[in-house]
C-alpha cells in the first residue's frame, strides 16, 4: 500500500446533508465537528459541502448533480479524500468512488481511523481492531481494495492494511478470535474490580474534549496524556483520589462520547465502558464554553441510557469557567442542574469545592457506628484512623468510646476488625434510602 508521509496532511472535503426539515445551522455545526475530527486524523479540510434534500439518494447519498460538482472540485483542487458526515452504505461508497475517483469515507470510518491511531494498550487496540473489522466486513469489495491501495492514508489504517484482501470467512474468524480475547480481558478486569470492591468507584463521563483527563490529572496527579483534540485518550485510567484524611475513591477516566458514535464501537468498547456501568457515581464533565454544550450533554445522557447507566447518581461538573465571557449563565445552570459544581480543571479553580461536593454525595451512603474498645489497643486505633471518619472520641474507665462514619462497602471489614479486637458495637445507623 502506498502510505503518505506522516507529516503530510491529506487534502479533504467534508459533505453533509440537511433533510426532513433539519436546520442548516445544525448540520453546519455537525460539519464543524467533522472538520475537527478530520484534523485529529491528520487531514486538512479545504471545502465544506452542505446540500438540502427531501430524502437521501439511495445511489449516491447526495444528489447526482452535487456528485458531479464534487468530482470537479476534487479534481481542480487536488483533493484526495471526501468525508461524509453520515454512514454510507457499501453501494453508496462504491458509486461515489466510481464517480469522484477519490477515496470516500464516512463519519464512522473516520472515528475508527482516529481510534486506530490513538489506541495504546493491548485492550484498546483489540477493541479498535474488532470495531474496524465489523465496519469493513460489508465493505469488502474489489473496487474498495483497489482504491485503498491507490490512496492509502486516512481510513485505511490498522487491520484494513492486512485484512482487506482476505475473504469474508477469514474476517469472521478474526472477529471471533478478537471477541474471545476481549472476553478474557473483561474477566481480568472483573477480577481487578473485585479486589477493589470496598472502595467507592467514580467514573468521569462526558463529550470528547471537555477536559476529563485534565480533571483526572489535577485530582490524582495521574499524568494522563492531554491534548486539545477530539479523542486525545482512549485507554481507561483509574487512580485513587483522597477526598479527606480517611475517605478515598477510585476515579476512572473513560473514552469521550460524540454525536453519531457508531453502535458497534460502543459494543466493542464494552469491557472499557463497564467502568461506567459499574461505577457508584458519575462525574458528568461539561465544556460550559462550547456553544452547543447542552446538546453535547444530551448526547452523553442518551449514550448512558443505551449502556444502562443513566439512573446512576450523577454530579455535573461544568468545566472551563475561566474562559466564560459572561458568568451569569452559571446561576441559571445551578438552578437547572443539581447537584452541580463549576470549575476550571486547567487552572485549578474550585477543585476543593468539587472534592467537598463529591465527598458530601458519597457520605450519603455512609454508615454511622458507635463502638467502644480498650484505650491501650493502639494498633487497632491506628488501623481505624485509616478506615473510618471519626467524628467523636471519649475516654473513660480505660476504654475509648468512638463515633464514626464509614463507607457502606467497608462496613463488613470494620465489623471483622472490631470483633477480632474484642470491641463492642453499641449502635449502627444505616444510610438513609
Amino acid at each position: 500500500m502506498i502510505e503518505l508521509a506522516r507529516n503530510e496532511k491529506e487534502r479533504a472535503v467534508v459533505v453533509g446533508l440537511a433533510m426532513h426539515g433539519a436546520a442548516k445551522r445544525e448540520v453546519a455545526e455537525y460539519l464543524d465537528e467533522l472538520t475537527l475530527l478530520a484534523d485529529t486524523a491528520g487531514a486538512i479540510v479545504l471545502h465544506r459541502i452542505l446540500q438540502e434534500r427531501d430524502r437521501i439518494d439511495p445511489a449516491f447519498y447526495i444528489g447526482k448533480g452535487k456528485v458531479e460538482q464534487l468530482a470537479q472540485l476534487v479534481e481542480d483542487d487536488n483533493i484526495s479524500l471526501v468525508i461524509f458526515d453520515d454512514d454510507l452504505s457499501p453501494a453508496q461508497v462504491r458509486n461515489l468512488e466510481s464517480a469522484v475517483k477519490r477515496k470516500i469515507i464516512d463519519r464512522s470510518g473516520l472515528i475508527l481511523d482516529i481510534f486506530a491511531t490513538r489506541a495504546k494498550t493491548n485492550e484498546a487496540r483489540t477493541q479498535v481492531e474488532l470495531a474496524q473489522l465489523q465496519y469493513l466486513l460489508p465493505r469488502l469489495t474489489r473496487q474498495w481494495t483497489h482504491l485503498s491501495k491507490q490512496f492509502g492514508g486516512i481510513g485505511t489504517k490498522g487491520p484494513g492494511e492486512t485484512q482487506i484482501e482476505t475473504d469474508r470467512r477469514m474476517i469472521r474468524e478474526r472477529i471471533s478470535t478478537l471477541k474471545k480475547k476481549l472476553e478474557k480481558i473483561s474477566r481480568q478486569r472483573e477480577t481487578q474490580r473485585k479486589l477493589r470492591k470496598e472502595m467507592t468507584s467514580v467514573a468521569l463521563v462526558g463529550y470528547t474534549n471537555v477536559g476529563k483527563s485534565t480533571l483526572l490529572n489535577i485530582l490524582s496527579d495521574a499524568n494522563v496524556f492531554v491534548e486539545n483534540r477530539l479523542f486525545a485518550t482512549l485507554d481507561t485510567t483509574t487512580r485513587t483520589v483522597a477526598l479527606s484524611s480517611s475517605a478515598a475513591i477510585l476515579l476512572s477516566d473513560t473514552v469521550g462520547f460524540i454525536r453519531k458514535l457508531p453502535h458497534h464501537l460502543i459494543a466493542s468498547f464494552k469491557s472499557t465502558l463497564k467502568e461506567v456501568v459499574e461505577a457508584d457515581l458519575l462525574l458528568h464533565v461539561v465544556d460550559v464554553c462550547h456553544p452547543q454544550f447542552e446538546e453535547q450533554m444530551q448526547v452523553v445522557t442518551t449514550t448512558l441510557e443505551e449502556m444502562g447507566a443513566a439512573a446512576k447518581p450523577t454530579l455535573y461538573v461544568f468545566n472551563k469557567i475561566d474562559m466564560l465571557a459572561d458568568r451569569h449563565i452559571l446561576l441559571d445552570l445551578h438552578q437547572r442542574y443539581s447537584p452541580a459544581v463549576f470549575v476550571s480543571a486547567f487552572r485549578g479553580i474550585n477543585i476543593l469545592g468539587l472534592k467537598e461536593t463529591l465527598l458530601g454525595m458519597i457520605r450519603r451512603s455512609f454508615y454511622t457506628v458507635t463502638f467502644s474498645l480498650p484505650q491501650n489497643d493502639y494498633k487497632t486505633l491506628s488501623m481505624l484512623h485509616d478506615l473510618i471518619e471519626i467524628s467523636d472520641k471519649q475516654y473513660e474507665n480505660g476504654t475509648v468510646l468512638v463515633k464514626a462514619r464509614i463507607n457502606e462497602k467497608m462496613f463488613d471489614h470494620l465489623q471483622q476488625l472490631l470483633n477480632s479486637a474484642g470491641a463492642v458495637i453499641l449502635e449502627t445507623k444505616k444510610p438513609a434510602t
